[in-house]
């Protein structure tokens, strides 16, 4: 019984502690741990082979708010690309002020307010399954992000 509640109790500890620690990537350790006030996001991409040339990830990052639903409501923050030292891959950092900025139009009485993902501008960057994509955002916010894949139709460019 008491080996049985042991085994039951070391399988329980890891499948918590694999949870805990989310994504594993063979590179992840060249990253370092969040700074103070800041949270680290990580996106492990799908490995598509020889195609991955033909797709960009776009880096959106923000929070929930509680909006007029009338107003566009934007964060003043900015994605910044960052290399990491002595490993020769980037990394991404959320700077700039985080203040949301809104249009000022007239928002009819009575109307709900409605809870809305507001971001700041986000960033296209080159889809590489290789690697993880690792961003650093403050406390609170959360990131998402996009697949974008190129047409197979190219057009031709005129002379000028």
């Amino acid at each position: 019984m008491r080996k049985t509640l042991a085994l039951l109790l070391v399988v329980s500890s890891l499948i918590i502690g694999v949870s805990a620690f989310g994504v594993e990537h063979p590179q992840l350790k060249a990253f370092p741990a969040a700074k103070e006030g800041m949270e680290r996001f990580i996106i492990v991409l799908t490995p598509k082979g020889l195609e991955e040339d033909n797709f960009m990830v776009e880096l959106i990052v923000g929070k929930t708010m509680l909006t007029d639903g009338v107003n566009q409501i934007r964060l003043g923050n900015v994605i910044e690309p960052r290399p990491l030292k002595g490993w020769g891959y980037t990394y991404y950092e959320v700077t700039g002020v985080s203040v949301p900025m809104t249009t000022l139009i007239a928002v009819p009485e009575g109307t709900p307010k409605v809870e809305k993902f507001v971001y700041g501008s986000p960033l296209k960057v080159r889809y590489n399954s290789r690697l993880p994509i690792v961003v650093y955002v403050p406390d609170g916010y959360e990131v998402q992000y996009r697949i974008w894949n190129a047409s197979e139709i190219t057009e031709k460019a005129e002379k000028g």
